[in-house]
């Protein structure tokens, strides 16, 4: 009887150690039942992390049901960068989504798998290719800086009688380099001057504004870099109030009382970020993940602006606008 007993109790033991061998290895690999990601963002766009939320929402992920945000806006210096990096990286995040250069070049010096918003990942250093980006990261490209062209275009059609044009622009970022170029031809063409304000950092930006204020332009082109974002109300009612016809890379600053924009949806942008992060949760790897070149750019008006600095949008842009606001 004890000999049948030991057998007994043996079988049950080699039994129970097959079932949990059998789960153990159905579940291995598998994302973690509630995955943790960390989002650097020194936009701090309403706009992005909306369009962030709704593409998660969108693939089943709910922010504190089955999936868990760790979200800062840190300025882009590089202490503080390093700083949350470091932090959230101990803290158990999964992935971190980065919005600009200085905190993806961060979040890339990590092992932990990196969603990033750029300019030119290629140039940058962050990838080897577009098509196939190596290392831990990839995600959305925005070279926005080339589109300078255009929006000065867009500008003299707003403000046709401007013959001397203030470029407000942070001559330290690399892409800026590469619209010159461009940006320096079609002035040219138009038969218009442009005058380069170079803002890099707070303190820069707020001693432009003041010299914008008090000697206003004819005209006001700013810069699409990300820097600025942070910094929309101050710009446009800036310039708003001078009466300052200004043309700006994203409609966030039409939103914060500005004239109009031309440039990427961030909201649009936030819900291709989020299909990176639900392909990497599920286990992709992000150096297999190609990244997404943007190539649609959205004019946004506001005629209550236009109207309110006497000017009149010629029915051409009104017609060509993929948002006009009355």
């Amino acid at each position: 009887m004890i000999d049948n007993g030991f057998m007994v109790v043996r079988l049950a033991v080699a039994v129970l150690l097959t079932i949990t061998s059998l789960w153990l290895t159905a579940y291995a690999g598998q994302p973690a039942a509630t995955p943790r990601i960390g989002v650097l963002d020194p936009l701090g766009s309403a706009t992005f992390a909306e369009g962030l939320r709704n593409g998660l929402r969108q693939a089943g992920y709910s922010e504190g049901a089955n999936l868990f945000i760790e979200w800062r806006q840190p300025s882009e210096t590089e202490e503080e960068l390093q700083s949350l990096v470091t932090n959230l990286a101990r803290s158990g995040v999964n992935l971190l989504v980065t919005t600009g250069s200085p905190a993806t070049r961060a979040a890339l010096q990590t092992s932990l798998p990196v969603v990033f918003l750029v300019g030119d990942p290629v140039a940058t250093g962050f990838a080897s290719s577009l098509a196939r980006p190596g290392g831990n990261g990839t995600g959305v490209s925005v070279v926005a800086t080339e589109l300078e062209a255009k929006r000065l275009e867009l500008l003299h059609q707003l403000a046709p009688k401007a013959r001397s044009i203030v470029y407000l622009v942070a001559l330290s970022n690399p892409a800026v380099l590469k619209a010159q170029p461009g940006l320096r031809a079609a002035a040219r063409t138009l038969g218009v001057e442009i005058e380069t304000l170079d803002a890099s950092n707070p303190r820069e930006l707020d001693v432009a504004l003041r010299a914008l204020q008090q000697s206003p332009p004819e005209a006001l082109l700013v810069s699409p870099i990300a820097f600025y974002l942070p910094h929309s109300v101050a710009i446009a009612q800036a310039a708003r109030k001078s009466r300052i016809p200004a043309l700006y890379g994203y409609r966030e600053f039409v939103a914060d009382g500005g004239l109009a924009s031309y440039g990427p949806n961030l909201k649009q942008i936030g819900s291709l970020i989020a299909g990176y992060v639900v392909k990497i949760i599920r286990g992709a790897k992000p150096g297999d993940l190609p990244i997404e070149q943007m190539s649609k750019y959205e004019l946004v008006i506001d005629l209550r602006a236009a109207r309110e600095q006497g000017i009149k949008v010629p029915q051409e842009l009104l017609y060509r606008a993929d948002e006009v606001i009355r």
